[in-house]
Order: structure tokens, then C-alpha cells, then sequence
């Protein structure tokens, strides 16, 4: 890649630039992606708790609810087709992400955001108006499509327009966007569960429109990325937009290495293949493992199914809708904390800091769920105090993960991947994430009812493992551009066996090397 720049601290390449007013507006609208994935997410928990929804859809569960012979609270709500309603979007969603790499990469990443807004749109309208189970199913399946379209899209386009000093706090946007979308949707349904009549659902449902709107009309205003404009032969119009992104018009260096990337990357005529070279190794390890381990941290299990789970240990459905506000709100604030840190403290401390908390947490969770209800799950009267307790873990249970696995998540793989694998990558890593949460939707409640108070305990065991993982094998990537990625594999001690200076002989800025990184 071109030389003449300058070199950071650390041995990176610091190419010139600035945090612009036009970047900052861009990156806030286009993170507002988020709000689809996290409403829907905070709103389908809430909904399947709602009385008026269990008896018009689920009489099954609402029978089985209002059951005051039934002892085992956690067996209270298991059913398949329940699941399924809040699941089937999770499998729409990887399917759709896999067709959203090939329109990402060929017409850019506004049109696939635009793609996202409308399908959500009419998943909205259909799940709001639906008379009978099959309409619900319909309008998830189409809200799956759109998510799988903007979850593709919308960290690349963040990851892409950012200075890189400030990648890692523009890119938590869109992860800060998804937990301000899970509380608005908490909050409704606290208040849309009041209405007499019953049929606060349909609001609830039909209020994913509000979001959808906003990216639909977001994604038509917002300016196409360089590297995109450049991938696409608009090699003139994208360097204009690299001077009024950056602030500067000294982008010549970095304006070189987005066409070098590009070049190599046209000589790639089978991403998903190219996948495969070695490489690649750890791009892919990430891409699979990374979305994996963020599912088994359990998180969705609490998202999902809060007010649910609320009700299962023992709270009231105010009470339980309540809660999980208040989890809500602190997903939010937590978030907002990893914005702050995540370029100053770097992705590795707080992977690790949250992977312990994380842990401790749900082991305590499980050993207050399991002294008050033991194997039968028979709670009697649960005191005031020991729901509070219970609460205040879950609530620093989801702090720890808002501030390291959540954002970051998303963040990482969308930095670590190279123009020519980058839409394909992207889409595996997609992908990956929707399966595991579609498999943790669909079996939770049967989990629930078959490990009881264990299930805390299991998800804990993945705590510990991603996080082993993370020590070993993830390098910092705070500070480097993200056209000079290579740096941190050949650096590393296990993926310097993968990936050496054959393969990027101009990966390293200048000729300047980072010092390795010990124990990593």
C-alpha cells in the first residue's frame, strides 16, 4: 500500500482526518438500524406475556398460565409454537443476510439498508392487523428479512465511514441503538398492556413501524461509503466524499490504500470460497465464533423472554413488565458506557472485565432461583426483598454484557475483514448470529421447564470458555485503520502462523511493525 503518511504511537498508520459534524450526523442515522433488531427484540418478550395476546393466539399457554393447580413455575409457558412466533424471524433473518452480502458488495450498503426498512415495514403492518397465527408468523418471517439486511449493512457502513481513532464509538452506536430500542419497546408494552379492551398487542406490534420508517427514510438521505463508491468503479465521486467525510483534503494515503484494497479485491472472484484460503483463518475463527459465543452468553434469554421470566420466579405481570424496563434502562446506560471506553480502554479489556461479571452474576441468579424454588419449582411466597436481589444481579448481569459482548459483537468482525471478504464475511458473521439466537429462542422455555434453575449455570459455561477464548486468541484492534487490519494477525502469536508478510507484503504501515502482544 502507498507510503507518506504518518505513523501513530503504537506503530499504526494515522492517516489525517477529523471527527466531522456531516460524519457524526451520518453515522447517528445510519446506526438508527439498530432500533428494528432491538424493538423487535424488547417487544415480542413483553407481547407473549400479554394476556389478551395468549388467549386470541396461544389458549393452550393462557390456560396453562391462570392453572393454579400447576405448581412448577418453570414449566408455566412452554410451548413450541409460542417460540416459534418469536424465533421464525431469527431464521428468515439468516437466510436473508446471505442474500444481502451479494447486494451489499455489488450495488452498496445504503441499498441494502434500504432493503432492511422496507421489509421490516411490512412485517410491522402484517403482525399489527393479524387475525390468526399464520399472519403472525408471515409478518415475523418478513421482519427476519429486513433485519437480516440491516444487521448485514449497518456496522460495514459505520465501520467504513469512521475516522479510525474513533471506529470503535461510532460503530457502539449501532449497538446503543438496538438497547434504546429494546427499552422503548418495554416501556410500551408496560403501558400498552393496560389498555381495556385488550388489544394493546396490536400496538405494540404494529409500533415497528416507527423504526422501520426511520430507516427506510434514513437510508435514501444518507451518502454511499468510499470504499463502496470505490468497489464500484466511482473512483472520482469517492475520493470528493473522502475530503468532506475526513475534513481535510490531505485523504491521499488513505484514499491509495481504499484502492489498493479495492483492486485486490476485483481479483477475488469468489468471496465465499476465498474464505477458505488459510489466510483467512482467523477472519473466519472470528466471524463463526465471536456471533456464536455472543448468543450463549444467555443474553437473549433475558431479552426475549423478561417479562416471562419475570413471571416465572414469581413477580406479577405489571411487575414483570416493570422489570424488564429496568433492565432495559440499564442495557442503555451500560452501552453508553462502552461508547465511551471502548477507543480508550480497548475491545480485549472489556471483553474480558465483562466475560467475568458476566459469570458471577448468573452464578449467583441461578443459586437464589434454585434456594427459593428448588428442582420442583414450587416458590411459594416470594418476600419483596429477594425478587429486588434477584433483579439487581440480572440487572449487573446485563450491564456486563452492554458493555463488552453486546456492542462488541458487532463492532469487531465488522473491522476485521478485508474489502475482497469483507460482504461475504459480514454475512457469515450475520448468519452465525441468527442461528444461534433462532436455536436459543426456540428451546429457552424448554430448557427452562427440563434444567430449571441450571439453566443459568449452563449459559455460565460458555462465559467461561468465550472468554479463555478471548485471551488467547482475539489481538487489540483499537487505533488501527481499518484498511491496515493485517497487522494485527501477523503480530499475534498463534495467527502469525496463518496470515504473514507473503500474504499482505504491504500490510504493515511504513515498514513499522507493532510489538507483539504477550499472552495474546
Amino acid at each position: 500500500m502507498a507510503g507518506g503518511g504518518f505513523v501513530g504511537p503504537n506503530g499504526d498508520k494515522a492517516y489525517p482526518g477529523n471527527l466531522t459534524l456531516y460524519v457524526t450526523i451520518t453515522c447517528i442515522v445510519a446506526a438508527m438500524g439498530g432500533l428494528i433488531f432491538g424493538y423487535d427484540i424488547g417487544i415480542s418478550g413483553g407481547v407473549t406475556s400479554m394476556d389478551s395476546f395468549l388467549h386470541k393466539f396461544f389458549p393452550s399457554v393462557y390456560r396453562k398460565k391462570h392453572d393454579d393447580t400447576s405448581k412448577n413455575q418453570y414449566c408455566k409457558f412452554n410451548s413450541e409454537t409460542l417460540t416459534m412466533f418469536t424465533s421464525s424471524l431469527y431464521l428468515a433473518a439468516l437466510l436473508s443476510s446471505l442474500l444481502a452480502s451479494t447486494i451489499t458488495r455489488k450495488f452498496g450498503r445504503k441499498l441494502s439498508m434500504l432493503f432492511g426498512g422496507v421489509l421490516f415495514l411490512a412485517g410491522a403492518l402484517v403482525n399489527g392487523l393479524a387475525k390468526a397465527i399464520w399472519m403472525l408468523i408471515v409478518g415475523r418471517i418478513l421482519l427476519g428479512f429486513g433485519i437480516g439486511f440491516a444487521n448485514q449493512s449497518v456496522p460495514l457502513y459505520l465501520s467504513e465511514m469512521a475516522p479510525y481513532k474513533y471506529r470503535g464509538a461510532l460503530n457502539i452506536g449501532f449497538q446503543l441503538s438496538i438497547t434504546v430500542g429494546i427499552l422503548v419497546a418495554e416501556v410500551l408494552n408496560y403501558f400498552f398492556a393496560k389498555i381495556k379492551g385488550g388489544w394493546g398487542w396490536r400496538l405494540s406490534l404494529g409500533g415497528a413501524m416507527v423504526p422501520a420508517l426511520i430507516i427506510t427514510i434514513g437510508s435514501l438521505l444518507l451518502p454511499e461509503t468510499p470504499n463502496s463508491m470505490i468497489e464500484r468503479g466511482k473512483t472520482d465521486e469517492a475520493k470528493s466524499k473522502l475530503i468532506r467525510i475526513r475534513g481535510v483534503e490531505n485523504v491521499d494515503e488513505e484514499f491509495n490504500d481504499l484502492v489498493a484494497a479495492s483492486e485486490a479485491s476485483r481479483q477475488v472472484e469468489h468471496p465465499w470460497r476465498n474464505l477458505l484460503q488459510r489466510k483467512y483463518r482467523p477472519h473466519l475463527t472470528m466471524a463463526i465464533l465471536i456471533p456464536f459465543f455472543q448468543q450463549f452468553t444467555g443474553i437473549n434469554v433475558i431479552m426475549f423472554y423478561a417479562p416471562v421470566l419475570f413471571q416465572t420466579i414469581g413477580f406479577g405481570s405489571d411487575a414483570s413488565l416493570m422489570s424488564s424496563v429496568i433492565t432495559g434502562a440499564v442495557n442503555v446506560v451500560a452501552t453508553v458506557v462502552s461508547i465511551y471506553g471502548v477507543d480508550k480502554w480497548g475491545r480485549r479489556m472489556l471483553f474480558l472485565e465483562g466475560g467475568i461479571q458476566m459469570l458471577i452474576c448468573q452464578i449467583v441468579v441461578a443459586i437464589c432461583i434454585g434456594v427459593k424454588f428448588g428442582i420442583n419449582g414450587d416458590p411459594g411466597h416470594l418476600p419483596k426483598w429477594y425478587a429486588i436481589v434477584v433483579v439487581l444481579f440480572i440487572c449487573i448481569y446485563v450491564a456486563g454484557f452492554a458493555w463488552s459482548w453486546g456492542p462488541l459483537g458487532w463492532l469487531v468482525p465488522s473491522e476485521i475483514f478485508p474489502l475482497e471478504i469483507r460482504s461475504a464475511a459480514q454475512s457469515i458473521n450475520v448468519s452465525v448470529n441468527m442461528l444461534f439466537t433462532f436455536l436459543v429462542a426456540q428451546v429457552f422455555l424448554n430448557m427452562l421447564c427440563h434444567l430449571k434453575f441450571g439453566l443459568f449455570l449452563f449459559f455460565g459455561f460458555f462465559v467461561v470458555v468465550m472468554t479463555i477464548f478471548i485471551y488467547f486468541f482475539l489481538p487489540e484492534t483499537k487505533n488501527i485503520p481499518i484498511e491496515e487490519m493485517s497487522i494485527v494477525w501477523k503480530q499475534h502469536w498463534f495467527w502469525s502462523k496463518y496470515v504473514t508478510d507473503a500474504d499482505y507484503p504491504n500490510g504493515i504501515a511504513n515498514g513499522v511493525e507493532l510489538e507483539p502482544t504477550k499472552n495474546v
